[in-house]
């Protein structure tokens, strides 16, 4: 496999991640530094060691987490995103930005956003490639996609911010209501 095919391979691997960092960048009225970077940091640290740990787990762990993996991303993100929508119809005006960034927060969205590449890593053992150099491209696609969401979730957030964080929270349970169809629905095995 080579460099544009594992380059194509972290674009859609990153999406999820991207469409995570939007709402990030949604529930935040003036990022710094730091909260562009994080949701970066982290969704590009696990979407370089999922593939990286599939790849060396192989095909048994596949097998076995294949049924799972769908309803762990469905879970994950729905409790994420049921949180927000309840925090958004809060009246509590006073929420610090940062507890969207809370350790706990961004290891939970990371993860659940990057399950998919665990799979995508048991293929990788079937392929002449070179493991870091797929990794650490991922790893550093997702990195530049969520903080690029971050921002683009900002722009928008600053528009209609009454609402961003009710948006942000339908959008992480649709998501994960769209990974559990996918799987349930649309996965031919």
């Amino acid at each position: 496999m080579r460099t544009p095919e594992i380059a194509l391979i972290a674009v859609g691997l990153s999406m999820d991640a991207f469409a995570v960092s939007i709402t990030l960048g949604l529930s935040i009225k003036k990022p710094a530094f730091k909260e562009y970077i994080t949701p970066g940091l982290y969704f590009g640290f696990f979407q370089a060691l999922m593939p990286l740990a599939g790849f060396y787990a192989g095909t048994i762990f596949a097998e076995k987490i294949k049924h799972l993996d769908h309803w762990i991303a469905f879970v994950l993100l729905g409790v994420i995103g049921i949180r927000m929508i309840k925090d958004s119809l809060s009246k509590d005006e006073d929420k610090p930005d940062e507890n969207k960034f809370r350790f706990i927060s961004m290891l939970l969205l990371a993860v659940a956003t990057s399950i998919d590449a665990l799979a995508v890593g048991v293929t990788f053992a079937f392929f002449p490639i070179n493991i870091f150099s797929a990794v650490t491209i991922i790893g550093l696609t997702t990195f530049i996609i969520s903080i690029c969401g971050v921002k683009i979730g900002n722009v928008f957030g600053v528009r209609f911010k009454s609402k961003a964080e009710l948006l942000g929270g339908i959008v992480l349970v649709a998501l994960g209501i769209k990974i559990l169809a996918e799987h349930l629905f649309f996965n031919v095995a």
